[in-house]
C-alpha cells in the first residue's frame, strides 16, 4: 500500500499550470481506472494517478487513503447502505428471501455504472495484490449478513448457523460476480438472483416467519 509521505505539503507548482485539477473522489477513481486500464494495477502509481489528475501526492491522500482504496471507493458508505437494506426487510418475508432482495438491490446500477463496476470487480477478483485487502473488505460485508441472519434465527452472532450463511452468502455472490466477469452479456441482478436461490434450495425455509 502507498502511504501519505513524510516531508513539507507538496506543491501543484509551475509544472502543473494549465492542467485542469481533479479535486474530487468521483474524478480520482476514474482517472484511476483509465491508468489501470493503459498500464495495468501493479504498473500505476500514486504518483501517475496525482499527475494526470494535476494534483500533488498530499492532495490524493485527502480523497485516499491508498491506491487500493481508490479501487474500492467509498466502502463504508456502501455498506451503510446493505446495512439499511437488510434492516427495512419485511418481517414476514423469509430470510434468504430477504437477503436476496437486498442483495440484488445493492448490486442494481445505472447502465452509464456498469462499465467502471465491471473494471473495479475484475480489478478486486483478479488482482493478486489486492487480495489481502479484498479479504479485510470482505469480512465487513460478511458481518453484516451474519449479524442480519442472527436476528432472525434469534442465535448469537458468534453461533455457527449465522456464520454459516454469513460464508454462503458471500460465497454465492463472488461466484456470481466471477460469472459475470466472464459474459459480458450476463445479467449481474440476475446471476446473483439465481446464485441466492440455488443457496436457499439447501437452507429450506430457516428462518421463515408468519
Amino acid at each position: 500500500m502507498e502511504s501519505l509521505p513524510n516531508g513539507p505539503a507538496d506543491c501543484a507548482g509551475s509544472a502543473r499550470t494549465g492542467r485542469p485539477r481533479a479535486t474530487s473522489r468521483a474524478v480520482l477513481e476514474r482517472l484511476g481506472f483509465e491508468l489501470f486500464a493503459r498500464q495495468g494495477f501493479d504498473g500505476t502509481t500514486v504518483d501517475d494517478i496525482a499527475d494526470v489528475a494535476g494534483i500533488g501526492r498530499r492532495t490524493f491522500f485527502r480523497y485516499f487513503a491508498s491506491k487500493n482504496d481508490l479501487v474500492w471507493g467509498d466502502f463504508e458508505e456502501q455498506l451503510a447502505r446493505l446495512d439499511t437494506l437488510l434492516k427495512a426487510a419485511e418481517p414476514s418475508t423469509s430470510m434468504m428471501d430477504a437477503l436476496r432482495e437486498a442483495v440484488v438491490e445493492f448490486n442494481r446500477f445505472d447502465p452509464a455504472e456498469v462499465p467502471w463496476h465491471r473494471q473495479r470487480m475484475a480489478l478486486i477478483l483478479r488482482v493478486p495484490t489486492l487480495q489481502a485487502d479484498s479479504a479485510v473488505r470482505y469480512a465487513s460485508w460478511r458481518t453484516l449478513v451474519t449479524e442480519f441472519a442472527a436476528r432472525r434465527l434469534d442465535l448469537p452472532a458468534s453461533d455457527l448457523l449465522p456464520r454459516l450463511i454469513g460464508s454462503t452468502v458471500l460465497a454465492a455472490c463472488v461466484a456470481a460476480y466471477e460469472q459475470w466477469l466472464t459474459d459480458e452479456d450476463a445479467d449481474l441482478s440476475g446471476l446473483l438472483d439465481q446464485a441466492i436461490r440455488q443457496l436457499a434450495a439447501g437452507y429450506g425455509e430457516l428462518g421463515a416467519r408468519a
